[in-house]
C-alpha cells in the first residue's frame, strides 16, 4: 500500500494550479496536475494575444510548486467507481481524490453561419487563430465584435486603439454587469476610440456569412472579420463520465465543493456548480475556489469536517485599450455599486490585477496555504431561499 494519498487535479488554469499548489502543504500527498498544454494560459490576457500585444502564457515553472507532477495530456473519461482516469494517450491514472477544474470555453453558437465564419476568443487556441486572421487582413478591414460583455468590450477597444474599424454589437445593453455610471464611462471611451456601438434587441445577430452579419431588424453589416465573444460553456467530461451536472454541464456539488455523487471528487473554478448556485465565471472566483477545493481534500485526509464555501467579490475590471481602463466596484455579493474608476488609474489597476493574479499562484507555490480571500455571508440567504422553494430536493450531501 502506498504511503502517499494520490490527488489528481484535472485542469491547469487559475483554479487547478491554485488547488495543486495548496495540496503540497502535506508531505504525504502526491499531487498530479493533468493539463493539455505545457504552459499556463493567462486567460484574462487573451484579448491582448488576439490584438498582438501579449503572448498570454507563463511557464509552469514560475507558478507551479516543485512537488507537483505536471502531466501533459487530456482526460477523456472519469471512472468514479474505479477511481481512475483515461487519457487521450491511452494511459490511465489512478487517484484517491480528484479535483475537477476543467475550466470553461466558448459556447457553440446557435446562430446560422457563426460556427463557420465567426472567430471565438475564449481559449488560447481561439485567440491565436483570431490573431492570425487579423494579421491577414489590412487595417481598414471591417471588424465586428459580437457580444457587449467584458471580453467584447476589451477586444473591441484593443483593436480600435490599434487603428482597426470596429463595430460592437451588444444584442442588448453594453456591459450588462456595470452600473449605469460605469456603462456610460465605457461607452464614452469606446466612442472616443472610434468604436461603433450598437445596442438593443434589434442588434441581436441572426446570421453570419464570410463578409457580413445580419441583425434582428433585417440590417446587414459588412464584416470581413467577425469576432464571437458571447456565451461560455464547460467541457462535457463530467456528464460523459456519468456524474451529475447542472444544465450547462458544471459538476454539481455541495457547499464544500464535493460532488453530489462521489465524496472523492471535488470541483473548482468555472466547472463547479455548488448547490446549483455557481459563482460568476472569473479568475476572481477561480483561485479562492481552487483553494477551497484543496482545503476540502486536506480536511478529508485528516479526518476533519471540511468548511463551506464563502467567496466575496470586489468588482470587475477591464481594459479599454492600452492606456485606459475601467474598474467597477461591487458589493461582496457581486452586485455593482455606483462607484467606478476610469482612465489611466483604472488601466494601471487592471494591469496590477493581471500580474497579481499570477503572483498569487506563485506565492501559493512557495508557501502553500497562504492565500486568503474575502468572505460573503449573503450566500447563506440564497441557499435558505432555495431550500424553502425546493425542500424535497435541496441540501443533498454525499455520505463520507
Amino acid at each position: 500500500m502506498s504511503q502517499y494519498t494520490e490527488v489528481v487535479v484535472i485542469g491547469g488554469g487559475y483554479a487547478g494550479v491554485m488547488a495543486a499548489n495548496r495540496l503540497t502543504q502535506r508531505g504525504d500527498v502526491a499531487v498530479t496536475l493533468v493539463n493539455p498544454r505545457r504552459t499556463f494560459v493567462e486567460r484574462i490576457r487573451l484579448h491582448q494575444l488576439a490584438a498582438g500585444f501579449d503572448d498570454a502564457v507563463v511557464e509552469y515553472d514560475d507558478v507551479l510548486a516543485e512537488g507537483v507532477r505536471l502531466l501533459v495530456d487530456t482526460v477523456t473519461r472519469i471512472d468514479a467507481p474505479g477511481r481512475s482516469l483515461t487519457l487521450t494517450s491511452g494511459a490511465t491514472v489512478g487517484y484517491d481524490y480528484l479535483i475537477y477544474a476543467v475550466g470553461s470555453g466558448s459556447a457553440a453558437p446557435q446562430v446560422p453561419g457563426a460556427a463557420e465564419f465567426a472567430y471565438p476568443i475564449a481559449t488560447f487556441e481561439e485567440a491565436q487563430r483570431l490573431r492570425e486572421e487579423l494579421d491577414a487582413h489590412p487595417a481598414r478591414a471591417a471588424v465586428t465584435v459580437v457580444g457587449g460583455g467584458p471580453t467584447g468590450i476589451e477586444i473591441a477597444a484593443e483593436l480600435a486603439e490599434a487603428g482597426r474599424a470596429v463595430t460592437l454589437l451588444c444584442g442588448g445593453e453594453l456591459g450588462p454587469y456595470l452600473h449605469l455610471r460605469g456603462r456610460r464611462s465605457a461607452a464614452a471611451h469606446l466612442a472616443k476610440l472610434g468604436v461603433t456601438v450598437l445596442e438593443g434587441p434589434d442588434t441581436r445577430v441572426t446570421a453570419v456569412t464570410g463578409d457580413a452579419v445580419r441583425l434582428a431588424d433585417g440590417r446587414e453589416l459588412p464584416s470581413e472579420v467577425t469576432i464571437w465573444s458571447t456565451g461560455f460553456a464547460v467541457p462535457d467530461l463530467a456528464a460523459r463520465s456519468g456524474l451529475t451536472t447542472d444544465a450547462l454541464g458544471r459538476l454539481l456539488t455541495d457547499e464544500t465543493l464535493t460532488s453530489v455523487d462521489d465524496v472523492r471528487i471535488i470541483a473548482a473554478g468555472d466547472s463547479a456548480a455548488p448547490s446549483g448556485l455557481p459563482l460568476r465565471m472569473s479568475c476572481q472566483a477561480a483561485e479562492p475556489l481552487g483553494a477551497q477545493a484543496a482545503d476540502t481534500v486536506l480536511h478529508r485526509i485528516a479526518g476533519e469536517r471540511p468548511g463551506t464555501l464563502s467567496v466575496g467579490f470586489g468588482g470587475q475590471c477591464m481594459s479599454l485599450g492600452r492606456r485606459v481602463g475601467l474598474f467597477q466596484f461591487a458589493e461582496k455579493d457581486d452586485t455593482a455599486k455606483k462607484l467606478h474608476l476610469g482612465g489611466r488609474t483604472a488601466a494601471k489597476l487592471k494591469e496590477f490585477v493581471c500580474k497579481h493574479t499570477v503572483k498569487q499562484l506563485a506565492n501559493e507555490a512557495r508557501k502553500p496555504g497562504s492565500l486568503t480571500w474575502a468572505k460573503d455571508d449573503s450566500r447563506r440567504q440564497l441557499l435558505e431561499a432555495q431550500r424553502r422553494a425546493t425542500p424535497a430536493t435541496a441540501g443533498h450531501v454525499p455520505a463520507v
